[in-house]
């Protein structure tokens, strides 16, 4: 039992040191960078927006066409069309008939995955500043001068990341990721980049230094998330990556429980790919900030195989209660029963201390996200922001576990194939349609 114990304390401790660092960093960032005024710029150097695209017929009409309302001046768009079998060519062909201006199509064929399709749009992009953002995004009108006053604040500057909003809310697991999105993952990422370094830019909203790309290699086809590979090539070459909470964009979340499940099991593979991948940085003393990030995300590993033990382990627990309740079982499984909580020390008193914890973490968010979500009410967030812990700590340690077991068994330097995500659009659609 005392490995039980050894676990209960981790999965206990784990969390509430992991929200406390969080806390402190997130503060001193918003005191040090975070401005709300928009940069003026003196120069408006060409960005190139690259916009990929597999069968997103549903989305890519009102993405490509909220583009056009962009404040800043000197943009182009390209959007890869990468093997899509639906109707995605018809509706980029009638796009661009009005848009060429400042619009190009690239039409690939047949589907060689995210990776290889942003490294064509890379090749033939005329600008020297690359925005990535997925086929179902809306830019902000004034995220590009965000992102772009940092390279121009820096040559340095390999690579921003910008602050994905969730637009559909309209079931628990849309609401809950508002919350997901708006108080844990911009805490997350102004913490990590005051500690050291952000462990990987937003593949919904990035933004990268055409010549950075080119020095690393561009996008490695052969990894699951590119988005996270790719920072971590920029960082071992010592290429500054950012964090610009005001470079707002709004994104379709997941809204089933499968659509969420593929998109957390991705998340973790490509997270646990960087992880196998830069295992030497640990023994190389220049990269010593990266060490933070890189401890964190093996201790969260780990976090998580413990996490969903001990989730099993309780609930055989519940069960023998209830089968000793209704039905007079044997001694050892009262014995059981009764013993259980004293094998996991420390957990029932800690659940408090973990609420309390994620109250305050959640309190510190708004304040700082509150600029950014206006329109959110307080008590209707805060209402279903408290189930993020019970449902989301045990599919993410459940899918942190799967994508392991998808990694050992995978072939290595196979080029990976994309479909087109869970959009949640199908539920965005009948909500506009009842209003």
């Amino acid at each position: 039992m005392k490995i039980i114990s050894v676990l209960g304390y981790f999965v206990s401790l784990y969390p509430l040191c992991l929200i406390a660092i969080w806390l402190v960093g997130a503060v001193i960032f918003r005191l040090r960078w975070e401005n709300p005024k928009r940069p003026a710029l003196t120069e408006h150097p060409l960005v190139t927006i690259i916009v990929p695209a597999h069968n997103e017929e549903e989305v890519i009409y009102e993405t490509v066409h909220h583009l056009r309302e962009l404040s800043y001046p000197n943009y182009e768009v390209i959007v890869v069309n990468d093997g899509s079998t639906d109707n995605t060519r018809r509706i980029l062909d009638y796009l661009l008939a009005d848009n060429s201006s400042w619009l190009r199509v690239m039409h690939l064929n047949p589907n060689g995955g995210k990776a290889m399709a942003l490294n064509w749009a890379t090749l033939s992009a005329k600008g020297d500043y690359i925005v990535v953002m997925d086929a179902d995004c809306f830019l902000d009108k004034d995220a590009l001068q965000f992102l772009v006053a940092h390279f121009l604040s820096s040559d340095k500057v390999g690579a921003i990341t910008g602050n994905p909003r969730v637009r559909n809310r309209t079931t628990l697991l849309g609401k809950i990721q508002v919350g997901e999105y708006s108080y844990i993952i911009g805490l997350i990422k102004r913490a990590q980049r005051v500690y050291g370094k952000i462990l990987t830019v937003s593949g919904a909203i990035a933004a990268y230094r055409k010549k950075a790309l080119f020095d690393v290699g561009l996008f490695d086809p052969d990894t699951v998330t590119e988005d996270i590979d790719i920072t971590w090539k920029l960082h071992r070459r010592f290429w500054d990556v950012r964090y610009e909470p005001r470079a707002l964009c709004w994104v379709l979340v997941p809204e089933t429980i499968k659509g969420l499940w593929g998109q957390r099991v991705r998340w973790a593979q490509g997270g646990i790919e960087v992880v196998r991948k830069h295992v030497g940085i640990l023994f190389k003393a220049r990269y010593r900030r990266l060490w933070p990030v890189y401890i964190e995300y093996v201790l969260g590993t780990l976090w998580a195989h413990a996490f969903a033990f001990i989730f099993l382990f309780l609930s055989a627990n519940w069960i023998a209660s209830y089968l000793a309740w209704s039905y007079s079982y044997p001694s050892f499984v009262e014995t059981f029963r009764a013993t259980s909580h004293h094998m996991i020390p420390g957990w029932t008193g800690t659940r408090s201390v973990i609420a309390m914890l994620c109250f305050g973490q959640f309190l510190v968010s708004l304040v700082m996200d509150f600029r950014y979500e206006k329109q959110i009410s307080v008590a209707k967030i805060y209402f279903w922001i408290i189930w993020y812990p019970a449902i989301y700590w045990v599919i993410n340690a459940l899918a942190c576990i799967s994508a392991v077991y998808r990694l050992l068994t995978r072939r290595s330097k196979i080029c990976v194939a994309w479909k087109s995500p869970d959009r949640g659009i199908h539920t965005l659609r009948s909500s506009i349609g009842r209003n």
